[in-house]
């Protein structure tokens, strides 16, 4: 069965998610953002979500996390949570 690792920074606004977008893609580190900026308990840990498999998170995060590219920040991508940052850090199928 497919799995994932993944972080992700939860906030509240899409503005919110471009302008942390853009300090990472300009050299920020994601964990200290998600430390910082999160609203999700797992900013504590830098965002990091562990291990899943498909299913197990909403289906909007789901379709990013199992089709899009490894090691990119993806986002800002809309749930009934927020709006996410969502960084894959390893994906087997």
């Amino acid at each position: 069965m497919a799995s994932a690792s993944a972080r992700h920074i939860l906030v509240e606004t899409p503005e919110q998610c471009e302008e942390l977008k853009s300090q990472i893609e300009n050299g920020a580190d994601f964990v200290d953002i998600a430390k910082e900026h999160s609203n999700c308990p797992s900013g504590q840990q830098g965002g990091s979500l562990g291990e899943f498999s498909p299913g197990q998170m909403v289906p909007e995060f789901d379709k990013v996390v199992f089709n899009e590219e490894l090691g990119k920040v993806h986002g800002p991508v809309q749930t009934q949570f927020g709006y996410h940052l969502i960084e894959i850090t390893d994906r087997s199928d």
